[in-house]
């Protein structure tokens, strides 16, 4: 394997796998796909400018883009989505244009530009979804799940999705708000709901299952890690802070879950200290 694109590269996840690639000299080229010249251009500078790295702007939604990206590619690792929950409560026809349009596009054009394999990157929300965000993601799994059933797979595309838990620190994610408030002088935090519960995965967890599908699990697979959860008062005890607890909207769940088997109230809970370690990492 010597050349991969990753969707929506410049993010949290991208930039790690990125760094895996490049430590371990897994890869020659690593072709980074995403819309933002200001983030592939700070990205650019993170990595030093190293010469396996090709930056590509384009969109998912773009599929001829798509399409010429995929170009030599062997690997496909589809990182690129709308994620966050409430923007997707109010604007869900984006949501769809990204995440399963988007989807569609990136199937297509990995089958015309025949790449070896497609690892796409899901979510816990896409279990018995409550929002167009988790609503999105679950039907993006049917369709790469679908489309390895359509492909000959020693041919290719095999396609595989890997479905996570919250990825801890990630862009947008609960712990580098509250902090940012924090720094900012403030001595609490808004929480929906103290015993709501989130699953805890590492960005290296994350890289790691990516890593594992492509090299391991057989095309068609959905991939659900075993994971530990957190309680959210507990997180707020660990930062120090008091919590303004506000209400849980209807697009959230109090709970949520990997499968029918792994459900974050139910999984390993993570003590206090625990989670004072994890933010102190």
């Amino acid at each position: 394997m010597t050349s991969v694109l990753i969707t929506g590269g410049t993010g949290t996840f991208g930039r790690a796998f990125t760094r895996f690639l490049l430590d371990n000299e897994y890869s020659d080229r690593i072709c980074i796909y995403s819309r933002g010249e200001h983030t592939q251009a700070h990205m650019r500078a993170e990595f030093g400018d190293d010469p396996r790295l090709r930056f590509l702007i384009g969109d998912v939604r773009d599929q001829s883009r798509l399409r010429r990206a995929m170009e030599s590619v062997n690997l496909v690792v589809h990182a690129a989505a709308l994620k966050r929950i409430e923007v997707g409560q109010y604007n869900p026809i984006e949501m769809v244009r990204t995440n399963i349009d988007g989807a569609v596009n990136v199937i297509e054009a990995a089958q015309d530009a025949r790449v070896d394999e497609v690892v796409a990157l899901s979510t816990d929300k896409a279990y018995q979804p409550v929002s167009p965000y988790g609503q999105s993601k679950a039907l993006a799994e049917s369709l790469f799940l679908a489309a390895a059933n359509t492909i000959d797979k020693e041919i290719g595309p095999r396609f595989k999705v890997v479905r996570y838990g919250n990825v801890w620190r990630s862009n947008g994610s609960v712990v580098p708000k509250w902090e940012s408030m924090i720094q900012g002088g403030q001595s609490y935090v808004p929480v929906t709901d103290p015993d709501c519960t989130r699953f805890y995965m590492t960005i290296d967890q994350a890289v790691e299952l990516v890593w594992e599908a492509y090299e391991v699990h057989e095309p068609g697979r959905l991939i659900v890690p075993d994971l530990p959860a957190y309680r959210l008062g507990d997180l707020v005890d660990a930062l120090g802070v008091k919590a303004l607890v506000t209400k849980l909207p209807a697009w959230e769940k109090k709970h949520e879950s990997m499968d029918d088997t792994k459900c974050s109230e139910t999984a390993r809970r993570m003590s206090v200290q625990e989670l004072r370690e994890a933010l102190s990492a």
